[in-house]
């Protein structure tokens, strides 16, 4: 078995679309990136490759390359599963949690769960995905930005 961690963040701007686990959020305001910035996938993926010692997104990903430009994290995140695959590994469980002030979450997080399973090809039950608020403290409670962290276990597919 393998666990990764994997932690994210991105500025809050106006002009942008809020992506978050490959879902759109109405909200007056859009995270700042190079792709589309989705936070939870991109934490998501940095745990992924982590446990797999392969790096991080911007490694594979990088934001001076024109192919990633506004792409959707859930294509990369299919990439990212498609090397864990490679190297004879699926999911375990995932534990995520994303941190933000605004705005309300919960409505959306089991159709998080679901894009993220369609592409891991895992069960639901083995993703989590918790929303928090930092109580007004920090640059998320400020409303400035949005963090997301990941955990993943990682199990052989064979052996």
């Amino acid at each position: 078995m393998r666990v990764g961690i994997g932690y994210d963040v991105h500025r809050l701007i106006e002009g942008r679309k809020l992506i978050i686990g490959g879902v759109e959020i109405p909200y007056e305001r859009g995270l700042l990136g190079h792709s589309d910035a989705d936070v939870l996938v991109h934490a998501l993926m940095d745990s992924i490759l982590g446990a797999l010692g392969l790096g991080d997104i911007g490694k594979h990903f990088p934001d001076t390359d024109k192919e990633y430009k506004d792409i959707s994290s859930l294509i990369l995140l299919e990439r990212v599963y498609n090397l864990m695959q490679e190297a004879g590994y699926r999911i375990g469980n995932i534990d995520t949690i994303i941190v933000a002030q605004e705005p309300k979450l919960a409505p959306y997080i089991e159709e998080m769960k679901k894009n993220i399973g369609n592409i891991l090809n895992t069960p639901l039950s083995n993703i989590n995905i918790k929303a928090t608020t930092t109580e007004k403290l920090g640059f998320e409670g400020k409303k400035e930005g949005i963090g997301a962290h990941s955990i993943c276990l990682l199990i052989p597919t064979k052996g």
